[in-house]
């Protein structure tokens, strides 16, 4: 997908009542789309790390805002949508420089989840959740790095993915961990969700023939989600008429290591991309994200490169147990979207516990998809489909296929 110049058009006022909190003030703009297109009707919102040619990309962060140009030429991705006809309502709110999952930002707010009220949308795609969720969009570009989008996704009854890593450009994007970031959307309907694929994805050709259970991800998973997976894996392997297959997806080293993993590689990665530009400004993060690039501070050249190189052996790993015939189920958190008034030293645990299953996806640099479930009392849950690189479009086909036969 070429980068080329955004095409000159005349942006509206944004005529979106936000409700949830979902915009940022700089974001408020409709940019129609193109007269003719597949996607034409459809209105989308872009998380505010995506550039869109005229108006500032501020990443979460009042002093990001505040010491970048306006950018001219938009993300592919952006023109992309905008060529398929759909029309572009403004820019949302991101979890600052998207180095959190939990979707509260201190200087714009927390968005509101209207599919779970009271809870937490998730971030770092917060506010592209939140304005999915609340029918204010029919879709939303972000982006997935530790579970940026998977997250949201469980936590507000949405339709999500990790794309395969380096599949969609990352041009016009503001990076986090280049190793490990992906641009990809959520959508609240299956039909949203497919449309938007065909317009970015390629076709992919793949047929799985096998149903893999990873006992170790599922275990990190509050009981919630158990009857959930449990019902997803046997519905998968009836409509596949495959065998499925339990396995420890970590084997002896354990989740914790390989999350251990992601983060050591992740924080030098994301230092190297922005420790200039912190220290030489006052970005003003919140506690827990200025603690992350504290910690991203101090991890030196070798520890990372012992932590890219146990990165490659998991990457290995996981490719070789899934194969090119494998398809996992997984949960797409641990726990339901937290509270808003949470303790934070409960939300930090529930962290730690996703990421050692956001974690698989995204060592492997594998496509993952989020189907929108529900636990016995109506709040939202997500339950995942791992596929093999590449296999992003059909994987997608495949979700809608078991959502459509998981429904009552």
């Amino acid at each position: 997908m070429n980068r080329i110049a955004s095409p000159a058009l005349t942006d509206l006022p944004l005529d979106i009542n936000d409700t949830v909190g979902a915009w940022v003030p700089h974001g408020r703009f409709l940019r129609p789309g193109r007269a003719a297109g597949p996607l034409v009707g459809l209105r989308f919102a872009a998380k505010d790390v995506f550039d869109v040619a005229g108006h500032p990309t501020g990443a979460g962060n009042p002093a990001w805002l505040a010491s970048h140009p306006v950018p001219a030429v938009s993300s592919p991705l952006v023109d992309a949508l905008l060529q398929a006809g759909a029309a572009l309502a403004g820019k949302v709110l991101t979890d600052e420089l998207a180095y959190s999952i939990h979707g509260d930002n201190l200087h714009y707010g927390t968005p509101v989840n209207s599919a779970a009220p009271g809870r937490v949308t998730g971030g770092s795609s917060s506010g592209s959740a939140a304005a999915v969720a609340a029918r204010l969009v029919d879709v939303a570009l972000g982006t997935d790095t530790g579970g940026s989008t998977r997250v949201p996704a469980s936590y507000c009854g949405l339709w999500g993915l990790r794309t395969t890593h380096g599949l969609l450009p990352t041009d016009g994007l503001v990076p986090l961990h280049p190793l490990f970031d992906t641009p990809t959307w959520l959508a609240h309907d299956a039909r949203t969700f497919e449309r938007v694929a065909d317009v970015l994805l390629a076709p992919s050709a793949w047929t799985p023939r096998r149903v893999i259970e990873p006992v170790d991800a599922w275990a990190e998973a509050d009981a919630v989600f158990q009857p959930a997976l449990s019902t997803a894996r046997d519905a998968l392997a009836l409509l596949l008429q495959a065998p499925v297959q339990t396995l420890a997806a970590a084997g002896a080293e354990g989740l914790d290591a390989w999350r251990q993993t992601y983060v050591t590689a992740s924080a030098h990665d994301g230092w190297q991309t922005h420790g200039e530009w912190i220290s030489t400004h006052d970005p003003g993060f919140a506690p827990p994200i200025a603690a992350r690039w504290r910690f991203a501070s101090t991890v030196g050249a070798e520890d990372a490169q012992a932590a890219r190189a146990r990165a490659e052996g998991i990457r290995e790993r996981v490719r070789q147990w899934l194969g090119d015939d494998g398809v996992a189920v997984l949960p797409s958190a641990a726990s339901l979207a937290p509270l808003r008034d949470a303790d934070p030293a409960a939300v930090d645990a529930v962290r730690l516990r996703t990421l050692r299953i956001t974690c698989i996806a995204g060592l492997a640099g594998l496509p993952q998809v989020s189907l929108p479930l529900q636990s016995p009392e109506g709040v939202p849950l997500g339950v995942s489909l791992l596929g093999p690189a590449g296999s992003d479009r059909a994987l997608i086909g495949l979700a809608v296929r078991l959502w459509q036969a998981m429904r009552p």
